[in-house]
Formats: structure tokens, sequence, C-alpha cells
């Protein structure tokens, strides 16, 4: 069943009742301020990293659940609720919520009173704009209170949550006209502070929580929005929040409307005061200026409209099928750009405390993103690759504010290194951009020196020729891509972290996925080298990539598929000898990608195994046959149960692998088969079951052997949103940036008459029109540009600020 629609037109997902089967969320903000915001108004805001800087509290794992949130609370004539159904969860008589690029629109109506909470982060700003139009929709003048309600967090999020003898004592604020300013710790080492203002006088406030809230009350029976009276309370310790109380009087069929803003403001050391202990609020005054009118926020919702349209005008498809389109054209690019901007730190699964911006993740993550956003992109590289050590290896992840490596988790996920070479590349196959090479770049934030990123990569590759096991494969380290799959833990120990201990440091785990990846980008390695003129280098790369070609084949295939890897023991894993976990989705899908046993006719015996052995109508589990109990030498992939996560779920990440390898057999029908299981807009009709937002991609779904198959777990933040671009783009659909063009290489269903694709390019528009009038799935018979046939299937780099029409057919 469905819970709301797709409004193509205006890029929305129109939700239709507040109880959703989960939280559906969206993410506000582009560039340093950010927030998470619920369907029902749940969720938090924070500056850069939802770590160090977070602005409001949220609890996780509540119940109920998603409580906690920036709330608007209606007092009217002793009936008191809230627009947009949670927390005080009254019956509405209309609720809708719209969720759009950036911003998200609330409305609930009850009793003639309709309330729309429109919620959004202005380019370039660094704070939420919260726009509430309150109407009379009555036959009757109205009298009623707002109430606004937001609790500050202390700042760093997890201190917060757990320093509780400190924190208690120190929560401090000031309030100044109609504005309330957070200004725990200010008076020591921070600078910064937050405020909560509205655009006219209030009739009262509250910046105590144990006041607004009233003795054993929670947030569905506030003291305040009941008796509908403010307390005028000064937070002093204890649990600082802020609420403005403004009582409104509305004629029949008339609309007020005010303007909130929660805002981030740093002042520079020699200005944090205007007199004793009183905080420099110019800079603040400033900021809610700026948003003072309708006019005002008008203006920025449009620009807001403007930068989106232009991020998703780079690509575009026009094609038969709504759901393909919208894919493509919206929900997909959208949340590729919330994983460049959240990597895996913040969502409703994620807590924004435990993990930075990981090294792998990252680089993934450009893939579908950086024609997007280049200059970010190469600036994320230079990021990501500066806290690479001098070894090749790297920090696992690394905190945004800081832009430190994480010692928390630290290194020795082997296949780390080689991402960044794929995500390099992607970066210089978009702009041209080769300058970035010759970038001076630290090792481990400038703690091991430095050398040009060009060395970064060359030392990536290195990596894994300098770290091979007994049979010439790569040594996987504390992990792979599957950071469950913990081949050297060999935990018994309760509680003991798997990703980070190592009690048998061996030097015999290898990893075929490793192999595979290291095949599939060392190429683009090679031709960086032969492209700087370093021609004895690159023959050397390409002499190493071809021996763990020939050793894939020879230690890494299993008959039928390949295998997955040696465990300490040097055993095999993903092997029909094993008992359990006989085959593995990811070395399928990579080594296929790398090419990979395609002339031999092992690729597609592999992809046929993946068909008949991991495929369901959900999309395809990460193994099988599931792992039934803890195996002491694999480590965390055997805790889960049966059918989730990493143990014979469909762990969504690694589905796009196998879709892009069947374009490189040639399958059409197969590659959109396998994508379109999970591409969210496909499954809207069985929300029910998938749970998850129908919009966005989720990490995981429950696989056969689960109580819940087909439920969806983890959405948003995934991989899986970067990947599955790649693959519909440019495996399908066939535009594939390249060095010296876009290469035209579809591989599509048979059935497919064609399609039309406007892409940008280095600054040049590309109108690409595909026909397929032989119903082929792959194979390019002529292409003509501007009229001119032109030789091969790459269209030239031409001019910035050009357009050209393109026809290829398919024969």
């Amino acid at each position: 069943m469905k819970f709301g629609y797709f409004d193509d037109a205006n890029k929305e997902y129109v939700i239709q009742t507040p109880k959703t089967p989960y939280p559906w969320i969206n993410y506000l903000g582009n560039e340093q301020f950010f927030g998470l915001i619920s369907n029902t108004a749940g969720g938090y805001s924070f500056y850069r990293d939802a770590r160090l800087r977070r602005l409001t509290r949220y609890r996780y794992n509540n119940v109920p659940l998603d409580n906690g949130g920036r709330y608007f609370y209606v007092h009217d004539e002793g009936d008191y609720w809230t627009p947009g159904w949670m927390p005080v969860k009254r019956d509405l008589d209309f609720y809708e919520c719209r969720h759009g690029l950036g911003y998200t629109s609330i409305t609930g109506e009850r009793n003639g009173l309709r309330v729309n909470q429109l919620a959004f982060v202005p380019l370039g700003f660094n704070a939420e704009v919260y726009r509430v139009k309150v109407s009379n929709v009555s036959d009757s003048p109205k009298r009623v209170s707002l109430f606004s309600y937001l609790e500050f967090c202390l700042w760093n999020a997890h201190d917060d949550m757990t320093n509780f003898q400190r924190n208690l004592s120190i929560g401090e604020v000031e309030i100044e006209d109609s504005v309330i300013y957070h200004k725990t710790e200010y008076r020591e080492r921070r600078n910064h502070y937050a405020y909560y203002s509205v655009n006219r006088r209030i009739d009262g406030f509250d910046t105590d929580r144990d006041t607004f809230l009233g003795a054993f009350n929670g947030l569905d029976t506030p003291q305040v929005a009941s008796e509908g009276k403010s307390g005028n309370s000064v937070a002093s310790g204890w649990s600082p929040i802020a609420s403005h109380g403004i009582n409104l009087e509305l004629a029949p069929g008339e609309e007020q409307s005010l303007i909130f803003m929660l805002g981030y403001v740093e002042n520079p050391q020699e200005e944090k005061w205007e007199s004793l202990n009183v905080i420099n609020k110019k800079p603040a005054k400033a900021m809610i200026e700026a948003f003072a009118t309708d006019a005002q926020v008008d203006s920025a919702l449009a620009d807001l409209a403007a930068y989106w349209d232009g991020l998703l005008g780079k690509y575009s498809i026009q094609s038969s099928d709504d759901k393909l389109s919208r894919m493509v054209n919206i929900w997909n690019p959208y949340q590729c750009m919330v994983t460049f901007n959240m990597s895996r730190s913040a969502s409703y699964f994620e807590s924004g405390i435990g993990r930075g911006m990981g090294f792998r993740d990252s680089n993934q993550d450009l893939l579908g993103f950086v024609h997007q956003i280049p200059d970010r992109a190469r600036e994320r590289i230079i990021d990501i690759a500066s806290t690479q050590f001098d070894d090749g290896g790297a920090y696992h992840q690394y905190q945004p504010l800081t832009k430190q490596g994480n010692n928390e988790v630290g290194s020795g996920f082997n296949d780390d290194p080689l991402w960044l070479i794929t995500g390099t590349a992607a970066y210089i196959k978009e702009t041209g951009d080769y300058g970035i090479l010759d970038e001076d770049v630290p090792f481990d934030s400038g703690r091991q020196g430095s050398a040009t990123l060009f060395e970064h990569l060359k030392r990536s590759f290195d990596h894994v020729t300098n770290n091979l096991g007994p049979h010439g494969l790569p040594l996987i380290g504390r992990a792979d891509w599957n950071d469950c799959l913990n081949l050297n833990c060999f935990s018994n120990e309760p509680g003991e972290s798997f990703q980070t201990t190592t009690n048998l440091d061996g030097k015999t785990a290898e990893s075929v996925f490793i192999a595979g990846l290291f095949v599939f980008a060392g190429p683009d390695y090679a031709e960086l080298a032969r492209r700087r003129g370093l021609e004895d280098e690159a023959t050397r790369a390409e002499r190493e990539i071809e021996n763990m070609r020939k050793i894939t084949i020879e230690h890494g295939f299993d008959g039928d598929w390949f295998l997955r890897a040696y465990d300490y023991h040097g055993e095999k894993i993903g092997s029909h000898e094993n008992e359990e976990g006989q085959i593995f989705i990811e070395p399928q899908g990579f080594c296929v990608m790398a090419g990979i046993g395609v002339e031999e006719g092992l690729a597609e015996k592999a992809l046929n195994s993946v068909r008949d052995r991991l495929e369901t109508d959900y999309g395809i589990m990460l193994q099988q046959p599931a792992y039934s109990k803890y195996y002491l030498n694999l480590g965390e992939i055997s805790t889960y149960p049966p059918g989730y996560k990493e143990n014979a779920g469909i762990f969504c990440h690694n589905n796009p692998w196998v879709t892009i390898a069947e374009t490189v057999i040639g399958r059409g029908d197969r590659a959109f088969e396998t994508y379109a299981k999970i591409a969210p807009a496909y499954l809207e009709d069985i929300s029910e079951v998938h749970r998850m937002e129908p919009y966005v991609y989720s990490q995981m779904i429950a696989g056969k052997d689960a109580v819940r198959e087909g439920e969806a777990k983890n959405s948003w933040l995934t991989g899986t949103a970067a990947w599955n671009y790649v693959a519909i783009t440019q495996a399908i659909l066939g535009i594939q940036p390249d060095y010296d063009g876009l290469r035209i290489d579809p591989c599509i269903p048979q059935a497919w008459d064609g399609y039309s694709i406007s892409r940008s390019f280095r600054g040049a528009e590309y109108k690409i029109e595909i026909r397929n009038p032989h119903h082929i799935s792959k194979g390019v018979k002529s292409v003509t540009v501007d009229g001119k046939a032109v030789e091969g299937n790459v269209l030239p780099v031409f001019e910035a600020g050009t357009s050209h029409e393109v026809v290829v057919e398919l024969g």
C-alpha cells in the first residue's frame, strides 16, 4: 500500500498520513548548516559536524519513536495540538507533509484552524528558517496561542548524553526582545552560540525545559501548551530550551505568517562579548534581519529551487517510464548530494556520534555527485587523501569539522586505499582537471610529510602489492568492503569491537574482493601515469594488474563463481566446499566489473550463479546459505540473525555491482531487472512491507531467511545511492564520462525503443537521442553529432557554453 504519492512537477514526495511505517525524513542544508526533519517535524540540527556542533537534542531509540524536534504547539480555547501530529498526536482534520529538495512543508488542520510549517536552510546561510502560517478556515473569529519549542544540545552530542554531572549545571541562555540565545560554555573555550528568533513581538517565553513541560509531563502533554500561557522561565543549568509564546487573533479567512530562525554564530575571540558576560549579538541580529519578511523567505526559496534545478539539470532523461525518470532526474541524484554532505554520519539510523566521514565511503559517494559539484568534489578528494598514511594505508574515517583521522576506528581496512584511485579518476574523467594530481597533499594531516596527489595514488596502488598473502591475493587486514567479515579478529569477548580488534594479526587472510577492486581501479592508475609521461610506471602497473587477474582466476574461482576470501587458516570462504556462506555477491559483481573471466566464460557463470542462488523478489542477498551460528574465524558477519544485514540480507550497496557486471557481458534485460528490484520508486506500492521512504535507497533489505523478508533498514546514508546512480546513468543508459570525452555505450532491455538524455559535460551541453530500432541490448551502430557522422562511440569535448545534438543508433 501507499502512504503518499510522487509530485514530479514540484519534485516532492507528498505524505498523506503521519502514521507512516517508520519516520520518513528529509535533509535541510547544502553547505555548512544541516538539519534532519521527519514527516512529523522530528529531527535535529547541527553545524558542519553532527557530533561536535550539535545545536538541538535528539534521543535515538526513544519511546515513542521520533520524539523530539522543532515543534509548534497550538492552544485553541482549551484544545492544544501540533500540526505535524507528533508529539501531541491529536486527530487532525487534514494532514500533509511535502518533502522537497532541501525543504519540508507540513500542514495540519483541526477545528477550523490550519497551520503550515515550512522548514529550509537558505543557500550560504548558517541557520534554519521556519515559516509558520496560521489560517482561520472557519466561519468564526479565532483567538489562539502558538508556542514554539526546541531543546538545545550542549554542542558535543556524545558528551551531552553522557556527562550529566557536569552538563546539568552549565546550561546558560540570554533573552533579548524576541530572541533566545543559547550560550552554554561560551564563557570559556567556545566562541560560538545558537539562537532561536521570531519576527514579531512575543507574549512570553521559556528557556527551562521543566517549566515548559511541567513535572512528570512529556512532550505530548506540556504544561505551557495545555494551559496556553508561557512560564517566562530562564534556564540555569539543567536542560535549556527555546520556546516563544505568541497570541494571535484571526478573523474568518485570515492568515498570519510568522518567521522563526534557528541560527549558529561564531565570533572572533576578540569580539566575543558586548559587555561583561553579555554575548556579542550583532552577527545574529544581521542574520535575523535578512529573513524578517515573507518576501525575503520567498526569494530564498526561489534561489534554493534554482540551485537544485541547476544541479539536477546536469543529467536528465526523457523516457516513457515515470518511475525511471523520477529516480534519474530527481531522487537518486538528490540522495547522492545528501550522502556527499553526510557520508554515513547522521540519519535516523546513524546517530552522528559514532562515525565521521568514511575514507572508503566518501570516495564511492564521489561517483554519484562529481558531475553536479566538481569543485566541491575536488576539495573532498584532497580532504580524504590528507588523512592517508605514507605507506598508502588510511584512517577508515575522519571528522568533518577537524578533518583529522579518527583514531577510535583507526586503519587496517585494506580496500580503503584503492577507492582513492577510483574517486580521483572519476573526478578527472568528469572535469579534465589533471592539475589535481600535482597538488601537494599531506600524509596523516601533516604528521608524516606530504607528496603530490599522484604519489598518494601510487602508494594506494602499492599498498596492495606490498600486502599480498600466500596465494598472491591481497591481504584483507581488519576487513575489506564488508566491515563485518573480520578474518583476523577471533573475538570471544562480549562487547569487543569486531572492526577495531585484531587478536591474531596474521599474514594469511586474503580477499578476492580486493583483488577484483585492484583489477578494476588499477587501469585508471596506469592511465594517469601514462598521461604524466611515466611510461615505465604505467607498464609496471599493468603488469601487476595482469598478474592479479591471472591469480584471481587461478586461486579465486570456485568452479561456478568467485570465492570471497581465504581465512586466517588459509581455508576458503564463499566456496561450494563450505557448509554455509557458499557464495557471496561482492566478488561476483566486482570481478566481472573488472573484466576478470569475461573472455573465459567464467563471468557469465558467476552471474548465473548469482541469479540462481542469491536473487529474491526484493533484490540480491549478500550470501547464501545464511550463517546459523557464530563462526569465530569470520567475525561479525555471523553474529546477525539469518537474513539481516551482512548475514544473507539484501545489502543494497552491492546490488548495482551485479547490475553493472551484467552490462559488461551485454545482458541488458538482466541489468535493468536487477536495477528495478531495489529502486525505491518501483517499491512504493509495497511501502507497508518495505517500511522505509519510497523516494530514497536503504542500505539493507531483509533477505529470504529473515522473519520480515522485504523490510528495509538504514535509509538515506548508503553507498547504494552513488552506485545505483552509476549503474543506471553510465552502465545501463550508457553515458560515461571518460578522459577524452563522453563514451556512449548503453546496455538496455531489448524491448526499449529508445530514450533521450540531456548531459552537461565540461561546460558544454549534449542532447543525446538513443534509438533502438533493432531491439538489441548492446552495441552502437552509428553516432552523429550536429548531423555529421563521427567515428567510434566517444563524443569529443566541446567548447564550454556550446550545445550539441547527438543521435545514437544501436545495432
